[in-house]
């Protein structure tokens, strides 16, 4: 049972806000009830299929979540679950799937609910990754996204996963979200996750409650309220827009939107959710918005709503982003291309890599979204693409993102290491063989796998793979 402290001032002033099919003192057992683990699988590196084959071997059991055909809720046999954190496995390190809380699954569902194409897509508060990362699944990394983050340390956790679950489609911004008010109708599909009082997630954190009041209730909405004026200004006309907290009062979640209503009256409507998934209706709001409390589903709380932009907004002045100079990547020289595809091609027998989308800076090769074009110009990033590699004095020396991005492309020059020699690996480990055991490799870098799945590159010599995995990704506890 969860100890979650639930303050009394908390239940004094979410009882009126309850609805009356929904029982308060069910509110609060569920309340103390742990949450159910869940997780997404990530069809970037693995179908939902193969997955569930894989970890059924294992002695997994996984239920599957009603609106999200790629999440399950997730049991583990007792050993496992006493000896192996879900975060240290495998095939969590490989990117195989994300651990997410079942209901912060909703927004992204909800926002290519209908969707046929989407070429730019922005996620306002985007760490720590998990909706960034669905969003990438759901568009199969084409177009592009842009995932803001506005915390420094968060934003180091956001980069960690977009990089660990293989998404190439994203640019990454570091600012105050409400500067993109300025970025008037350059987005097809928003999501904005606001920041909130997080009322929802006690669950999950039994602590959540303890520096809750009233009065921050109403602080945050205010920074809500900021955020979602500047997402619906960004969005453009015919765009869609998904707005969602894991708190439950309305003045954060109904208030926020229904005040957005008021400003733009002629400019949007709200496309209701009640056949997101079979058993939304226990959840629709008379608006159309779905309003999760924790009992309806064994989950967390949650609210989503969806807006569709029918009018234009106001260009808002003093344009931040007016004087950003000159982009300082160019796209790769005809010379630098052919070397590198050359290179590539000997080593790797990769002969289909994705060169046209490929950009330079100084003798740094790096990929970028195909979409990333229409933005440039438009907004500062912090990081965008993947780097590939570096012009060294003897060919090139790759990146680590090469390896998990596009391993699909290599054909050759690749090793599967046992789970012992992977374990090593990731410990940053040099790996040693006998009995010319890698003879069928060529000198210089190796693609090195693990169940089939790439965990980065390694040096061939004589005796041994040096190890090239990045210190910062070494890891001394990942279990198999």
């Amino acid at each position: 049972m969860s100890k979650a402290f639930i303050p009394q001032h908390f239940i004094d002033f979410i009882k009126p806000h309850i609805p009356q099919k929904i029982s308060l003192d069910e509110f609060l057992e569920y309340c103390s009830k742990p949450l159910r683990k869940s997780i997404r699988v990530n069809t970037l590196k693995i179908s939902v299929n193969d997955f569930i084959d894989k970890m059924q071997q294992q002695g997994w059991q996984l239920q599957p979540i009603p609106w999200c055909n790629t999440g399950f809720w997730v049991e583990r046999p007792a050993e496992q679950e006493n000896k192996i954190a879900l975060g240290n496995t495998l095939e969590h390190v490989t990117g195989l799937f994300y651990i997410q809380e079942a209901s912060s699954m909703l927004p992204p569902e909800a926002l290519v609910l209908n969707q046929t194409k989407l070429d730019a897509c922005l996620d306002l508060a985007a760490a720590p990754g998990s909706k960034t990362t669905q969003l990438a699944a759901l568009m199969n990394n084409s177009g592009v996204i842009v995932a803001n983050e506005f915390s420094s340390s968060r934003s180091k956790g956001l980069f960690a996963n977009i990089q660990r679950c293989a998404v190439t489609n994203t640019a990454l911004t570091h600012m105050d979200g409400r500067l993109f008010k300025h970025l008037n109708e350059t987005f097809d599909a928003i999501l904005l996750d606001a920041p909130c009082s997080g009322e929802g997630t006690i669950r999950k954190d039994p602590d959540a409650m303890k520096n809750w009041s009233e009065s921050s209730v109403h602080e945050i909405a205010r920074t809500q309220t900021d955020l979602i004026d500047a997402a619906f200004h960004a969005l453009k006309i015919g765009g869609v827009m998904i707005y969602s907290t894991c708190t439950l009062n309305p003045f954060e979640n109904q208030g926020i939107c229904q005040a957005l209503l008021q400003k733009y009256p002629d400019q949007l409507e709200f496309e209701p959710l009640d056949q997101l998934f079979e058993g939304a209706e226990q959840s629709i709001t008379p608006d159309g918005f779905l309003h999760v409390w924790p009992q309806l589903y064994d989950s967390e709380g949650f609210f989503i709503a969806r807006i569709k932009k029918t009018g234009a907004t106001p260009i808002a002045e003093n344009n931040p982003f007016r004087r950003l100079g000159k982009f300082p990547y160019p796209k790769i020289s005809h010379k630098l291309a052919d070397t590198f595809a050359q290179y590539l091609s000997q080593q790797f027998a990769c002969d289909a890599f994705p060169l046209a989308h490929c950009y330079q800076r100084n003798q740094e090769v790096w990929y970028f979204p195909p979409g990333f074009e229409q933005l440039i110009g438009k907004v500062k990033f912090s990081r965008v693409g993947v780097k590939l590699a570096e012009l060294a004095k003897h060919g090139f020396k790759l990146d680590h993102n090469l390896a998990v991005n596009f391993a699909q492309y290599f054909n050759k020059q690749a090793m599967n290491l046992t789970p012992e020699q992977a374990a090593q690996y990731l410990k940053g480990q040099d790996i040693w063989f006998e009995n010319n055991e890698l003879d069928a490799l060529s000198k210089g870098e190796v693609l090195v796998l693990a169940n089939g799945q790439a965990l980065g590159f390694a040096k061939r010599l004589p005796d041994k793979l040096k190890n090239l995995l990045p210190r910062d990704l070494v890891r001394d506890n990942v279990r198999f």
